[in-house]
């Protein structure tokens, strides 16, 4: 059985479209709630990496930057390109502060000669307020989508996500190169749908925006069509092993961005940017100190799966040394293969040494983990 995700505190959620649309068991997360799980773990668990999964994306939101200085001063927000850009694409984002650590991330997407910010329902409002505080003299707005424009999304993820689309008369968006992410306006029995390519290292994986009042009519389509309904619990479980941090779990505000490991936010030869002299100092003059990494667990017998904040150390160091290694998130597979994201030491990973914790060990991963 896989472990109950664990999610802070949020002051009244309020379900996503699809959760009302469904009225299961939610769980509180990214700032909504969702459904935990809609079927048995294996079942999802297959659909995700060998089949058509279909789930919730209704903790994501969008925020329209406007006017006329919209290009110059969202650059200058933000760790990645926007000038450059092409229409139809999005790029992964870090937002810092002016000492250069994390107030939150999203990915950037121009379409057509509009920008749409995308991030968590949880951040949407703190980042709202930090960058309209850097609204001085410039001609920009932050606005949410229009009553009649996509504002909520459903993920189509696994190898037959593409042919189940293609079976609705639905193109997907082409596969971009390097690590920008890719999108298509399409019109869907008569409402208006967008349908974002994800960045997803192990498995193809899509958002489709449509407005809200669409969203449950869309479910059934696609439900219909084949694909297999997954819960938030699974999704956990793939962004764990996709190595894509979360916001307030993995990354957090005291972090820099190259702590992260998340080099495909950063963009090197861009005009400044806030934070950037640090970003940039860290580059030429060293290495940070410690690094978000995957790692794989290996569990003593009859022991249960290590939570969140557990701390690893090199053999043979005393338990009241510093720690090599934090969890951050962990995850079980119904196979019983562990894995995790941890804040690991520099030190700690010369040598790829084991790592110790209560109920077992660890070992960092040089990439997503391989799966059967």
């Amino acid at each position: 059985m896989l472990p109950a995700i664990e999610t802070p505190e949020i002051r009244n959620p309020e379900p996503t479209p699809l959760a009302s649309h469904l009225a299961l068991p939610t769980v509180a997360a990214q700032g909504v709630l969702t459904p935990f799980s809609l079927d048995a773990p294996d079942t999802e668990t297959e659909a995700l990496l060998h089949g058509t999964a279909i789930h919730d994306l209704g903790w994501l939101r969008l925020i329209e930057i406007r006017g006329e200085d919209r290009e110059r001063w969202l650059s200058g927000m933000v760790t990645n390109m926007v000038e450059a850009l092409p229409s139809g694409a999005g790029a992964y984002n870090l937002v810092l502060n002016a000492q250069g650590r994390i107030q939150g991330d999203a990915t950037i997407w121009r379409i057509t000669d509009r920008l749409w910010l995308e991030t968590s329902a949880s951040q949407a409002p703190v980042l709202a307020a930090h960058f309209d505080h850097f609204i001085i003299m410039d001609d920009v707005e932050l606005l949410p989508p229009d009553a009649h424009s996509p504002d909520s999304a459903l993920g189509l993820t696994g190898p037959g996500a593409e042919p189940l689309l293609a079976s609705l008369g639905l193109k997907a968006p082409a596969l971009p190169e390097g690590e920008s992410q890719s999108c298509v306006e399409l019109c869907f029995s008569g409402f208006p749908i967008r349908i974002h390519r994800l960045y997803s290292p192990i498995t193809p994986q899509f958002a489709l925006w449509a407005p809200s009042a669409h969203i449950p009519a869309l479910w059934d389509r696609l439900h219909a069509a084949g694909a297999t309904p997954v819960g938030y619990q699974a999704i956990e479980s793939l962004r764990i092993l996709s190595g894509v941090p979360l916001y307030g779990t993995d990354i957090e505000s005291r972090d820099l961005p190259q702590e992260t490991s998340q080099t495909r936010a950063l963009h090197f030869a861009k005009g400044c940017y806030l934070g950037q002299e640090i970003v940039e100092r860290i580059r030429s003059r060293g290495q940070v100190h410690r690094h978000l990494r995957q790692l794989e667990l290996t569990l003593n017998p009859g022991t249960p799966l290590p939570s969140s904040g557990t701390e690893l150390r090199k053999p043979g160091a005393a338990d009241d040394s510093k720690p090599a290694a934090i969890l951050s998130s962990v995850t079980q597979l119904p196979d019983g293969r562990a894995f995790a994201l941890a804040v690991v030491r520099a030190e700690a990973e010369i040598g790829n040494p084991t790592l110790l914790f209560s109920t077992g060990s660890a070992r960092v991963l040089s990439g997503p983990p391989k799966l059967s």
